[in-house]
């Protein structure tokens, strides 16, 4: 029985005068992240027209190992920054493969 990847984009908006401060939170996340047993993509961007709004597109084994990620210390630590960082609550978005 194989698994099938969770494939999720993460929307993150900046308040007003944190974004550099985001950035660098979530760049910081990608080296570590990356290393994780479970991860298969995890690679950030911000758009061009919106800058402040940043979009990681993050790929999982399964569900378990996306807990997993979660659960590290960095994201913990990124985790309870959301209130000093972000204008709106983070949206992870989950997608299905179609072609």
């Amino acid at each position: 029985m194989s698994t099938v990847p969770l494939i999720s984009i993460a929307v993150l908006k900046a308040k007003a005068g944190q974004r550099e401060a985001l950035r660098a939170a979530l760049s910081a996340l990608v080296p570590s992240t990356r290393e994780e047993p479970g991860c298969l993509d995890y690679t950030l961007f911000e758009l061009r027209d919106e800058p402040g709004s940043f979009y990681m597109r993050e790929s999982f084994k399964d569900q378990a190992a996306l807990d997993a990620h979660f659960a590290t210390p960095y994201f913990q630590a990124f985790e309870k920054r959301f209130d000093e960082l972000l204008a709106v609550p983070i949206r992870l978005v989950f997608l299905e493969k179609v072609a």
